[in-house]
């Protein structure tokens, strides 16, 4: 069983597609929790009426506190932390959790536009989506057209995903695509929570695991499953405003806490 922890702040159109697609996709028996940071649409209604437990604050929290506050009451041993502006694809979690076990993995992201198996695949993937997301948005944003462009750019979207899942199944790369982050809770022994000190938390998670596997060897640093696909809308649902983070005078940036000489000191160790 997995737990699956999405913070939201409005969006509600964007959150309709995400549960329509989880709840369809989705093989394993899960839990959704949603953090809803002081949304002032139907959106924490929304995820109450489909039976998610639903976590109201009052006010916009960062990214790592929201998760941290899913993981104080999540009840199982996988944990998948998902964007709301995300579509996961058939059996998203089988394949990932899968490739986890064969790879011995405790920390992995899922593929996606962000980053596949090639860097010259990826740019390929890139310039079809901007070209689509560029052309559409120009329209609305509206449910039918984020809709829209998901079936422009994958006409057939479970094929596509199929194809993919057969040509590299069980393949995984270093690295990590943020939207889609999937921990085993044993994990948390030896890199920890999510620091809420650093908003790019999925970029600290994977510095925390290649840090711990290069210092301690019982863990390998966060890799991406090439079998396992899901589509972003990526920066395209940004520009819907939010407001300012309750805990932005706690906040420092990536770069505060791995200084650039400290992450060129950690690629030349893993050479």
């Amino acid at each position: 069983m997995i737990s699956v922890i999405t913070a939201v702040h409005n969006q509600l159109a964007v959150n309709r597609i995400f549960w329509e697609n989880l709840k369809r996709n989705t093989r394993s028996p899960f839990e959704l929790i949603i953090v809803d940071n002081a949304s002032t649409d139907d959106s924490a209604a929304f995820f109450e009426s489909v039976g998610a437990t639903v976590i109201r604050n009052r006010e916009n929290w960062s990214y790592p506190v929201s998760q941290n506050q899913g993981i104080a009451i999540a009840r199982h041993d996988w944990l998948g932390f998902l964007n709301n502006d995300i579509i996961v694809s058939p059996g998203w979690d089988e394949r990932l959790m899968a490739s986890m076990q064969a790879n011995e993995l405790e920390a992995a992201t899922v593929c996606g536009i962000e980053q596949i198996e090639t860097a010259a695949a990826t740019r390929r993937l890139k310039k079809r989506w901007n070209a689509i997301k560029n052309t559409l948005s120009l329209f609305s944003k509206s449910e039918d057209n984020l809709r829209r462009m998901h079936r422009w750019m994958y006409p057939d979207w479970a094929g596509f995903c199929a194809d993919r899942a057969e040509r590299f199944k069980g393949q995984v790369k270093e690295g990590f695509v943020g939207n889609t982050v999937m921990l085993r809770r044993s994990s948390f022994d030896k890199i920890g929570l999510w620091d809420e000190r650093v908003q790019a938390a999925d970029f600290d998670l994977y510095l925390r695991s290649k840090a711990r596997s290069l210092s301690h060897r019982d863990i390998r640093p966060v890799h991406i499953a090439l079998d396992s696909f899901v589509h972003h809308y990526i920066r395209l649902t940004l520009n819907a405003g939010y407001p300012p983070f309750a805990d932005l005078d706690q906040l420092i940036s990536l770069e505060e806490k791995w200084p650039a000489e400290q992450r060129a000191w950690l690629n030349a160790l893993n050479k």
